[in-house]
């Protein structure tokens, strides 16, 4: 009798999550961390790629580091539809955020394999390898190659540790850094991009669902702002005459925080990091530079909201003396996903689950975003506990994860009843 773990399933999707999810496939000692192009990620793609071999792909990694596996249509040069999202976690991550996506469009294509069934379209998985940027200060590096919009990257840009560059990196893996672009499908016949993620939220969760249909991706813009006021000593400068550039920032954050709660659209605003010079305890601080990420569902929502927080930014330093310097850092678009894909998720997902699927704004940015300048994009979500990503706590059950796999099959069932 065969193994539970020997045919496509949702219990083999986790197993496979959680094989990733530790030495050789991390770069980290007791939790998991894979960077692009880190011994972990070059000993993960070697895995996926057994893995896809198993499932009938041919396997290749393109020019900007991505590892792509394709199971051939019914015809020669059929047209593509690729699976997937990314391969690389934030440090001390856990185990299902972007990869169980990538593990279970291989095992979407496992299963059509079993069955020895093709389509009038070729099944690519892709994983990406830059979604995170956990380790250039730089996100989506690898799905902006794909979908053709690219801009050169600094070569010499430096990773986290300080120990190479972009381009070091690439070399390493035998990779050009001026050769990126070469990654591009444009012009490739590639018909739609689909991408299952946990749901990196609450949602599901409270209405008791285990999957999703995303509508779409919210709107980004990241700030770097600079507060500069006057050091001095925290015994001996009068309250009244401090330029005390904490103070200021604890203003604005508390001013992002009720511009936040006040919108609509899905509006979130936050400050998630702040670097305090010169940061002793007796010393009444100088500078500060300060993070601001404002998300929205509409383009309109997010840029009122950022409009207003630094407006409020600028009057809070002008009363306080201190001068301010604002630099923007990342500019997304809201990323409606295709209708039509959409209306057959929605189908597929409700047909497996007996149930509609909630349609979600995703918070969160996907490579989907980015693909969406290629070709028709579509996202499932899947219940996490708790709403938890980017931690060790995250957890998806099997049942979840199993009608996830069917969903994603009958997804492409569909695809193929309405293909042409």
């Amino acid at each position: 009798m065969m193994e539970t773990l020997d045919i496509p399933s949702g219990e083999r999707a986790i197993a496979r999550c959680a094989e990733l999810g530790r030495a050789p496939y991390s770069d980290m000692e007791g939790g998991l961390f894979r960077p692009y192009l880190g011994p972990a990620y070059r000993a993960t793609c070697e895995k996926l790629s057994q893995w896809m071999a198993q499932a009938g792909m041919s396997t290749r990694m393109d020019a900007a580091g991505n590892l792509v596996g394709r199971y051939e249509g019914l015809v020669p040069n059929a047209p593509v539809v690729l699976l997937g999202s990314h391969i690389d976690s934030v440090r001390d991550g856990g185990f299902y955020d972007g990869m169980l996506g990538v593990i279970l469009s291989i095992e979407t294509v496992a299963y059509f394999a079993r069955a020895g069934k093709r389509f009038p379209f070729a099944l690519e998985v892709i994983g990406f390898g830059d979604e995170e940027g956990s380790r250039f200060p730089t996100g989506m590096l690898t799905s902006h190659a794909v979908a053709g919009v690219l801009k050169a990257p600094d070569p010499a840009m430096p990773d986290w540790a300080g120990t190479t560059t972009l381009a070091g990196a690439l070399e390493g893996f035998g990779l050009d850094v001026g050769r990126m672009h070469a990654a591009s499908r444009k012009g490739d016949p590639v018909v739609a991009y689909v991408e299952a993620h946990i749901e990196q939220g609450p949602a599901l969760e409270a209405e008791e669902r285990p999957l999703g249909v995303v509508s779409a991706i919210a709107a980004q813009q990241r700030y770097s702002l600079v507060l500069r006021g006057m050091a001095g000593h925290a015994g001996t400068v009068a309250m009244a005459l401090r330029r005390d550039a904490l103070a200021g920032a604890a203003e604005i954050i508390l001013a992002a925080e009720r511009v936040g709660r006040a919108g609509t659209d899905g509006l979130v605003a936050t400050v998630g990091s702040l670097d305090v010079v010169p940061g002793a305890a007796n010393v009444v601080p100088g500078e500060v530079v300060m993070s601001l990420d404002v998300r929205a569902g509409t383009n309109a929502a997010r840029d009122m909201a950022v409009a207003e927080i630094l407006d409020i930014a600028r009057q809070i330093c002008r009363a306080r003396g201190l001068e301010i310097d604002m630099t923007l850092k990342q500019d997304l678009d809201a990323t409606p996903c295709d209708a039509r894909l959409t209306a057959l998720m929605e189908q597929a997902a409700g047909s497996v689950t007996g149930m509609p699927a909630p349609l979600l704004v995703s918070g969160a940015g996907h490579d989907a975003m980015i693909m969406a300048h290629l070709v028709p994009v579509s996202m499932l979500f899947i219940r996490c506990a708790g709403g938890i990503s980017h931690n060790p706590a995250e957890a998806v059950t099997q049942a979840d994860t199993e009608a996830a796999l069917r969903t994603m099959t009958t997804f492409t069932g569909l695809l193929e009843r309405h293909f042409g």
